[in-house]
């Protein structure tokens, strides 16, 4: 029987570019081999002026329908020349003792252009804990995953073809603040997802004002959407940024079959 994680970190996955990062609210099945992409733009750099936080910790709390289902948190550090973003979510309550989550991801990725130069998971999703690590290699043009099921044993090692600079799952949702967002425009992002890369359009919908557990917030909402990939078919995204210089991701939510699920901001801390 598959099992439906409604609660993971990985939603985030989902939530964001399909909102965060790797396997959506619904379980998508593990990572398959790809053909090479075709026509796919490199990643924009960021806008001038834009740097990356040299320390910055993201504290969610997240919601299944009317449910509190987890914590999440996000770390991005400067690293010299690259950033490391961490994540880490756990359910809790009730939601905790129907279908245990514990998740750890973790990216690296280049502070000047943006592009993803690994991508680490570890998933404890029921009885179900994978681990994997996805690297990509802009000099021979190709990303190679390595996973292992740590249920069965079972390990693999895939292949395919990127272009010359990516983002990916969870990346992109920071990344995206690298970019100028206007109400009414959009801009693309190619997504490593992980070894089939899709270009996902971020659509800047409009203004709200915000009451979150962390404060108050003017922001903007972006809608992500795809042709393809872990966006494509999934309900409805939406990322909410501060409307300022930093575009900050305060809040994200997907709507699906199953039911909202909802990343409010509850602290903001630079350490």
């Amino acid at each position: 029987m598959k099992h439906y994680s409604f609660f993971s970190f990985s939603g985030v996955a989902v939530l964001a570019m399909a909102a965060l990062l790797v396997a959506t609210g619904i379980c998508i099945p593990l990572w398959s081999q790809q053909s090479a992409p075709q026509q796919i733009p490199s990643l924009p750099a960021p806008r001038a002026g834009y740097t990356f936080p040299s320390k910055q910790t993201f504290t969610y709390a997240v919601d299944w329908r009317v449910f509190p289902a987890a914590t999440a948190v996000l770390h991005l550090e400067e690293d010299g020349p690259r950033e490391h973003l961490t994540a880490n979510a756990d359910t809790l309550g009730a939601i905790n003792l129907l279908f245990h989550v514990s998740d750890k991801f973790q990216s690296t990725f280049d502070r000047e252009k943006g592009c993803t130069t690994e991508f680490d998971k570890q998933t404890v999703e029921g009885r179900r804990q994978i681990t994997s690590t996805l690297k990509l290699d802009y000099a021979e043009g190709k990303s190679i995953l390595d996973e292992k099921n740590l249920t069965t044993g079972q390990t693999k090692r895939l292949e395919a073809g990127i272009p010359s600079c990516v983002t990916d799952l969870l990346t992109g949702v920071f990344y995206a603040s690298s970019q100028t967002m206007t109400v009414g425009k959009s801009f693309d992002m190619p997504v490593s997802d992980p070894l089939k890369t899709v270009t996902v359009t971020m659509k800047v919908e409009g203004r709200e004002e915000l009451k979150l557990p962390a404060g108050t917030f003017k922001t903007v909402r972006v809608e992500p959407t795809a042709e393809a990939g872990v966006v494509k078919n999934r309900g409805q995204i939406w990322i909410w940024y501060t409307d300022d210089d930093r575009h900050l991701p305060v809040q994200m939510r997907a709507r699906s079959f199953w039911g909202t699920i909802t990343f409010r901001l509850a602290s903001l801390e630079n350490k």
